[in-house]
């Protein structure tokens, strides 16, 4: 290889900086501007000739071409015409009148049966097995053609009626309460397609099976096991009627007032059940058929609820008590069966009535010598607002209930939903807490209890301060403590803490609760813990406005952040070390102690032996201490002294990471940030330590659990390590630039990849930083720290040194260039080098400058 000289060209940065700044011109705003709109200009016009001739001139002006695909559109599109022509056809009148009527009067308000039966279900649980009576059907229930024979018809449907009557069903036992649900899933879609396929017959003994709604699922769980065609069954006279419910729709097509009559008929047909739980539910049916197709018709709705307190009276009777007793079921658990179809009526009754119905309906129930039940129901159904205004009278009725027919607690949870979300009058708060925990504390379950309690926490914290919350939180304690019970209750615990939590955003004045702090103790199960201690530190991180240097706040809050650490393990989700980093990081965010430098950095110490086990919160705390170390720049020798301290904290912590990058790109930012405050032999430290780490890099890292090469990572860091070495004074014992020297030394016995240029690169990346050195001003500095400019002040003997390392380098370049041969691969590879020598070419004085022609030229038309 032939020598090559190198001289750096002089650089004169502030003109430099002057030719490449952009020319300002002043637009005006009837000027062109790329962001206007282009404004075309078509004038066409037309002579008229002889019959059989024309003769055409059109004349444009317009400072832009026409555009061809707007001349292709002039006029209609024809995408709009086609729109305009498939226009959506006029309902009929009275359809969409009735369209129109149910639009305003259900709207999303209105809680549909769908969204009920869920919540039913798991309210009403049982873990005995369960039995379902399956009709299986034949071959000879299938529908006949159109073109068979009236008398064929006849024949099959009585061959059907003997098949329903000899009994072409089969019994399931031993069904859990899902399978037992799923099977009437089954049901309802067989009964769907039977009819859709106009299998009436099949249809009809679909629904006649007994055991075949969600009331006889809930019979089932209260105990009441049905036995007997004859006892709590749905008859085929009653499924008649559902069929005949389920049909109302259709009778808008036979006459105007159709669905009118056909609702006062069923709600008159439904008096004749005998037993008061079937015709509850019936009723309930029917108002839910009432709400979809005609829900301005309330008279219906209105006259079902009447017929449900006329009827009411049957619960009490004596064949209704003698099959309680038959069937060993107690009286309140059998009421509880009714609530679900009674909260339903109400609400279709109550949904967007006037507040004076409530009034009406309160009177009822006092009629009915205040009846639990139905004043549960009422509680349930009204609006919250309605029900907030008249607690004080529902506490009088409550009180005059029988104890015995219908817990009271129940009432008050009734009442306290209500409460929950409406502001009842300011005077009245402290009496309705008072009279409602009298009741609420004397409830004797756990469970019972607890579901109580926790919907009277949220009036508590909504209108209340931490003293009254406080005196919850004991009394909770004391109930739930007793025989481990708060492991039954940890979902209902869990909404105490949110409801705390929505209410109370000082977390001083949170933490200063005696009772808080041991209401979080109950939360043994490690997962329900760890949930509890997110959403409270989700909570300071949304509502913390100013950092904080509370005791009481950090003490407590440093346990649940040590809560949410001590969780993780081996078999923990990076997603959930994630989560749980983002949440602590925020924590250590919110915490300052002003201008007491020594105690933020002492809590720094304290936090990264509490957190050792999640990196993201170590590399946050490293860069928290070097801000630190940046806030004290203007040093005394205490300052000066704390600045090492800082520097010390991330020199030992940066090694226990595991990411590579991560200890590289840290050992740098704390090189930089010790060099920024004149601490040069532990910037030097950090920067040694980062060389020393490149040949540990490995060649794959991965990323988002992908394998990808290290290469590019690699070259991003150095070209900064460059960049920051420009303001790096060299050490009095290590000769001239030993940094850099060290850095190339170790680039050049790196194992780079298979036909990689990325040493070139490297290479080619350090000519302009020499290049720089070189210069007798630099592009910058660090305030108060001497670079080599200073220290050698332009010595001839630094600039040789800088020049030697220079022309050693454009010599590894040219044999690399010289090397390539003829493979188009590494041609192409190549390409991005010579790009970049153009750079070196700038950086050389032009009096050197043509060196690089005739190698270059060689180069290039040898892999051409």
């Amino acid at each position: 290889m032939a020598s090559v000289q190198w001289h750096s060209r002089t650089r004169k940065y502030e003109s430099e900086l002057h030719m490449c700044r952009l020319e300002v011109l002043a637009v005006e705003f009837s000027e062109y501007h790329p962001l206007k709109a282009i404004t075309v200009t078509d004038s066409k016009s037309r002579r008229g000739g002889r019959k059989g001739s024309t003769s055409s001139s059109s004349s444009s002006s317009s400072s832009v071409a026409p555009d061809p695909l707007s001349s292709m559109l002039y006029g209609t599109d024809p995408l709009s015409l086609f729109a305009a022509v498939s226009e959506t056809p006029t309902l009929p009148h009275s359809i969409s009148e009735l369209g129109r009527k149910r639009e305003e009067e259900v709207g999303s308000d209105f809680e549909p049966w769908s969204s009920k039966r869920g919540e039913i279900l798991s309210r009403f649980t049982t873990t005995e097995k369960l039995s379902i009576n399956l009709f299986m059907g034949s071959d000879k229930s299938k529908a006949s053609s159109p073109s068979s024979a009236v008398s064929e018809k006849v024949r099959t449907r009585l061959e059907e009626l003997d098949d329903l009557e000899e009994g072409s069903q089969r019994e399931l036992l031993n069904l859990s309460q899902q399978d037992y649900v799923n099977r009437i899933e089954e049901l309802n879609q067989s009964l769907k397609e039977a009819w859709g396929s106009d299998q009436k017959v099949k249809a009809l003994k679909i629904i006649v099976q007994p055991k075949s709604s969600l009331l006889t699922l809930i019979m089932h769980i209260s105990g009441l096991v049905v036995n007997s065609s004859s006892k709590f069954c749905v008859s085929v006279l009653q499924a008649l009627r559902y069929v005949e419910a389920a049909l109302l729709k259709c009778n808008r097509f036979l006459t105007k007032s159709g669905i009118q009559e056909m609702l006062q008929r069923l709600t008159a047909m439904i008096r004749g059940i005998g037993d008061p739980l079937v015709a509850v539910y019936a009723r309930a049916y029917l108002c839910r058929v009432g709400m979809e197709v005609a829900p301005h018709l309330k008279d219906s709705l209105n006259k079902n609820f009447f017929d449900l307190l006329a009827s009411f009276r049957q619960v009490h009777g004596e064949s209704v008590q003698n099959q309680l007793v038959l069937q060993r079921v107690e009286i309140p658990i059998y009421l509880t069966l009714y609530s679900p179809a009674i909260h339903w009526i109400l609400q279709c009754v109550a949904y967007r009535a006037p507040e004076v119905l409530l009034t009406e309906m309160m009177d009822r129930c006092k009629k009915l010598g205040n009846n639990a039940l139905l004043l549960n129901s009422v509680m349930w159904a009204f609006r919250a607002e309605f029900v907030a205004t008249r607690a004080t009278d529902f506490i009088g009725m409550i009180k005059d209930c029988d104890e015995a027919g219908f817990p009271k607690h129940l009432l008050f949870a009734s009442l306290g939903r209500s409460l929950s979300v409406a502001d009842p009058p300011e005077s009245e708060r402290l009496s309705i807490l008072n009279e409602a925990w009298k009741v609420i504390t004397k409830v004797r379950s756990p469970r019972d209890y607890i579901n109580c309690a926790e919907i009277w926490v949220e009036f508590t914290c909504r209108h209340f301060t931490k003293r009254e919350v406080n005196t919850v939180l004991a009394d909770i304690i004391k109930h739930i403590t007793p025989d481990r019970a708060f492991e039954d209750a940890y979902p209902q615990l869990q909404s105490v803490i949110k409801k705390i939590l929505t209410y109370f955003h000082d977390f001083s004045v949170l933490f200063s609760m005696e009772k808080f702090l041991p209401f979080l103790d109950m939360f043994q199960k490690d997962s329900v813990r760890v949930e509890v201690c997110k959403s409270i530190m989700e909570v300071f991180i949304k509502h913390q406005q100013e950092p904080t240097r509370d005791p009481v706040i950090l003490n407590a809050l440093l346990h649940v952040c040590k809560t949410m650490h001590d969780s993780v393990n081996a078999l923990t989700l990076d997603d959930e070390k994630r989560a749980l980093s983002l949440l602590i990081n925020g924590f250590i965010c919110m915490v300052s102690f002003g201008r007491d430098f020594e105690q933020q950095l002492s809590f720094c110490v304290e936090a990264r032996a509490t957190f050792c086990n999640l990196e993201p919160v170590i590399i946050h705390l490293i860069h928290t201490v070097n801000q630190l170390a940046m806030e004290t720049r203007h040093h005394s020798r205490k300052t000066a002294a704390f600045v090492r301290a800082c520097a010390a904290y991330g020199f030992i912590t940066i090694p226990s990471l595991t990411s590579i990058f991560s200890r590289l790109n840290l050992y740098l930012l704390s090189g930089q940030v010790a060099l920024a405050n004149q601490c040069l032999s532990q910037a030097d430290a950090f920067l040694k330590a980062a060389v020393s780490l490149l040949p540990e890099v490995p060649r794959t890292i991965s990323i988002e659990g992908k394998q990808r090469s290290s290469e590019p990572f690699l070259l991003d860091f150095i070209n900064n390590f460059l960049s920051t070495l420009l303001v790096v004074p060299d050490h009095p014992e290590q000769g001239v630039l030993y940094l850099v020297r060290g850095l190339l030394n170790m680039v050049q016995d790196y194992t780079w990849e298979d036909n990689s240029d990325a040493k070139i690169r490297v290479y080619i990346s350090a000519l302009p930083l020499l290049g720089a050195m070189s210069q007798e001003s630099y592009l910058y500095t660090i305030p108060k720290v001497d670079s080599n400019e200073t220290l050698y002040g332009g010595d001839p003997k630094f600039i040789a040194e800088i020049n030697k390392l220079c022309e050693t380098l454009i010599g590894q370049v040219l044999d690399h260039l010289k090397g390539l041969g003829r493979d188009e691969v590494r041609y192409c590879v190549s390409k991005i080098i010579i790009d970049k020598i153009f750079i070196v070419i700038y950086n050389i004085s032009q009096e050197y400058g043509n060196i690089f022609s005739l190698p270059i030229h060689c180069c290039v038309s040898k892999n051409a």
